[in-house]
């Protein structure tokens, strides 16, 4: 005779780890049902404790509040520089031709800009040529439409130049980077940092009283003559529109 409860107990429901399967099994059908959000949800709650607090939420403030500051000041600049420009656009009379630089040279040695305007418009070689802040340099050569300015920053350019807090003239010479040397003959002049440097009033080449640059550093005086680097106010580098300054006979 067949043991009726020995069979019983062998069927698979009376099997507690096959519930348990049977349980995963309907779990993880769940999930895939629920797309995570289960586990997404007990993810929420046991993360809770993790999560970023005040100190980080002040320092998240303080970089948004400092990109803020950034990004104010960086309109501000393109605010005055598009407000150049138009005044350079706008600004061409008879002594004066307005120009746009259509290539430029700063960063190697014989630094030079491309203008749009050349023979045709009047320029002439030896014309001196100015953006926003002051003196860039003088029209080396022309075409019919365009023109070729060496700047001060070129080993190209000699330039007269005027201190007028110690009211003596100088020369000004390009070495081939953002600081051109001025020279003066007299090794006892009282130069100080932060000097003013227009153009010469004594120049046979270029305008009267154009601003150039300031006193940036002064070497030891040589021999006869003290030497200084200039920081100049035109940046060639950043400027879109110059004028010409056309030449007086």
């Amino acid at each position: 005779m067949i043991d009726v409860r020995r069979i019983s107990n062998n069927r698979w429901w009376h099997n507690k780890k096959n519930w348990m399967l049977f349980g995963i099994f309907l779990f993880l059908i769940f999930i895939r049902i629920s797309k995570g959000s289960i586990y997404k949800d007990f993810y929420y709650f046991i993360s809770k404790p993790f999560w970023p607090g005040e100190f980080q939420k002040e320092v998240i403030l303080k970089s948004l509040n400092q990109e803020t500051l950034i990004n104010l000041r960086l309109l501000k600049k393109d605010n005055i520089r598009l407000r150049e420009i138009l005044s350079l656009q706008q600004s061409s009379t008879n002594d004066n031709i307005s120009a746009a630089v259509i290539s430029r040279k700063t960063g190697s040695w014989w630094r030079q800009i491309i203008l749009n305007k050349g023979s045709n418009d009047g320029v002439e070689i030896g014309a001196a040529v100015i953006g926003p802040g002051g003196l860039l340099g003088r029209v080396k050569n022309t075409s019919l439409f365009t023109s070729s300015v060496t700047l001060l920053t070129s080993p190209e350019s000699k330039v007269g130049v005027w201190v007028d807090s110690i009211q003596i003239n100088g020369l000004l010479v390009g070495k081939g980077d953002d600081y051109p040397n001025l020279i003066l003959y007299s090794k006892n002049a009282d130069l100080k940092v932060g000097d003013f440097v227009s153009s010469s009033p004594a120049s046979s080449l270029l305008p009267p009283n154009i601003p150039i640059g300031i006193v940036q550093s002064i070497d030891e005086p040589f021999k006869s003559k003290k030497m200084a680097k200039i920081s100049l106010l035109a940046k060639p580098q950043a400027i879109d529109w110059v004028q010409i300054l056309k030449i007086k006979m």
